[in-house]
């Protein structure tokens, strides 16, 4: 919980016929990616549907808003990531959007599914606040290379599968990292890895 601007990562696993029923939120941005299984979404704005793995939906809660996120299976588990990121400009209109990301045809390098309103090149969703969300597959025995976008921004990664090193430390599955203080680092993966990279203000300044 709380890492700059990063309020939350919820890693859940949700049973069949299970989930999230509605609730609300106000001011904060919302990242959903479904891992496993798929996600059935349905809020207040009218939007509804199901998403699975490469999908990532975003919402704004900004003056409020209700959502449900239920398994979309009655049997299978489903299994998601949410994060909430604190925005830099509050009591927006709600929004909400989606788009598939070809993660899996796209190995070995970070794909870009958040960036901020601003500086958004049309290929990522874009959020209120000015934070970096990528999502990559790599093959064991990589090395690649992050660079900050913005100084002064630090990166929280979190490892969904396999087994990484970052400056002499093994993360493994469902291990996370926050690192700040940067201008670049190296992720080298001992297997084959899932790596979620979130850059984000340390402040709101």
């Amino acid at each position: 919980m709380q890492f700059g601007m990063l309020r939350v990562l919820n890693d859940d696993t949700i049973a069949g016929g299970t989930g999230f029923r509605t609730h609300p939120h106000a001011n904060m941005e919302i990242i959903t990616i479904p891992l496993e299984g798929g996600l059935k979404h349905k809020d207040s704005m009218g939007n509804e549907g199901v998403i699975r793995f490469g999908a990532v939906q975003v919402m704004s809660a900004g003056t409020g808003v209700e959502h449900s996120e239920m398994n979309a299976s009655q049997k299978d588990e489903a299994k998601t990531l949410q994060l909430w990121v604190f925005p830099d400009k509050e009591e927006v209109t709600p929004r909400y959007a989606q788009k598939s990301f070809d993660i899996e045809n796209q190995i070995n390098t970070f794909v870009n599914i958040v960036s901020p309103k601003d500086s958004n090149d049309g290929n990522a969703l874009w959020v209120y606040q000015k934070t970096f969300f990528y999502l990559g597959i790599f093959d064991s025995n990589t090395t690649t290379t992050y660079e900050v976008n913005i100084p002064q921004n630090g990166v929280y990664l979190f490892l969904i599968e396999g087994e990484i090193e970052i400056n002499n430390q093994i993360l493994k599955a469902r291990d996370a990292m926050g690192i700040t203080d940067f201008d670049q680092f190296e992720i080298k993966t001992m297997t084959k890895s899932k790596i979620l990279l979130v850059e984000v203000p340390m402040n709101n300044s």
